[in-house]
């Protein structure tokens, strides 16, 4: 930096004695010499002015050098003093935070203590007045001090009153048990008492259920007893009807197997028809008479008619046939019954 400025001042003295003009009657009548000395003797006075200052540039500089230093110790002491009061101003409002809660705290404290300085106004004035109340109680209940003293006087079973009092209260102890066994005995004879009653109560509504019911078991046993009989009678009925029918049926049958066999003896039929099977017996019969009926017919027809002689009625085939129908209808119906 020194030398800079030491370079500037140079260029601007060189740039002065350039524009310095000489007088034109001073280069008329001075040597050459003499301009030079008084060149030189300028140079030498700038010289000199440019030492002194460079001194004083040197020295303002040192000046301001030194001013920068303290400048920047100050600043270094201010920003301490500057965190220094920071930390100062944070520590003052901690403490007036804690000043304050603290005084609110106090406050809160104070105002507790009014309410519990009042409250135990109220309780010893409810003291003061439970100790008037307990003095005249005192005052009152006196006569029976002095006479429980004279009942202790007299008797050698207690040493002080309250022994005394103590039996008593054993006793009236005793008598509240025996109280309240007495009532809760009474209640559950009450109790039983009442149970007893809904007992007989349901017994008896039971027992009337059970008679109605027994009243109509027996209507049901007499109308199944007549109903029994009833269906008796008709079982006997059916049983004769079924024994008439089973003796017609038998007759049918052996009808039946009379004319099967007459008519298989007649045609010489082999006798492979079970016994049982009235059906086919009577098929038998039925063939055996259709076939006599058609060769009575082709007979009448070739023989010429007398008018002397009176016709023989011959049963048709049909008349025959509704015999044996009837016949077979009868036979089922009897198997079926």
């Amino acid at each position: 930096m020194a030398s800079d400025l030491e370079e500037r001042v140079r260029a601007a003295v060189r740039d002065k004695l350039l524009l310095m003009k000489i007088p034109e009657r001073e280069n008329d009548f001075l040597p050459s010499s003499c301009c030079l000395l008084e060149k030189q003797r300028e140079l030498a006075e700038v010289e000199k002015s440019f030492l002194a200052t460079k001194e004083e540039f040197q020295k303002k500089t040192e000046h301001l050098q030194q001013r920068r230093q303290e400048l920047e110790h100050k600043e270094g002491q201010l920003k301490q003093a500057i965190l220094k009061f920071d930390k100062f101003l944070k520590e003052n409002d901690a403490k007036r935070n804690r000043a304050m809660r603290k005084a609110e705290q106090e406050k809160q404290q104070v105002a507790e203590k009014e309410v519990e300085a009042e409250h135990l106004k109220q309780e010893l004035a409810r003291l003061m007045t439970a100790k008037t109340k307990l003095q005249q109680r005192l005052a009152a209940h006196k006569p029976f001090s002095e006479y429980l003293q004279k009942v202790l006087g007299k008797t050698e079973q207690f040493q002080e009153i309250s022994e005394l009092i103590g039996r008593f209260q054993t006793l009236m102890a005793t008598q509240a048990s025996l109280v309240q066994r007495e009532q809760v005995a009474r209640e559950a004879v009450e109790e039983e008492r009442r149970c007893l009653q809904q007992y007989m109560d349901e017994s008896s509504n039971r027992i009337l259920q059970q008679n109605n019911l027994v009243a109509q078991l027996q209507g049901q046993l007499e109308q199944s007893q007549a109903k029994f009989l009833e269906l008796e009678s008709n079982w006997i009925c059916i049983q004769n009807t079924a024994a008439d029918k089973t003796l017609e049926l038998g007759q049918i049958k052996l009808a039946a197997l009379n004319l099967f066999q007459m008519v298989a003896k007649h045609r010489k039929l082999p006798m492979n028809v079970p016994q049982e099977d009235t059906e086919a017996q009577l098929d038998v019969v039925q063939l055996c008479v259709e076939d006599l009926t058609a060769a009575l017919a082709d007979f009448r027809k070739g023989q010429p008619p007398q008018a002397s002689q009176p016709e023989k009625p011959v049963p048709s085939q049909a008349s025959t046939s509704a015999s044996q129908s009837q016949l077979l209808s009868r036979t089922q119906s009897l198997h079926s019954k």
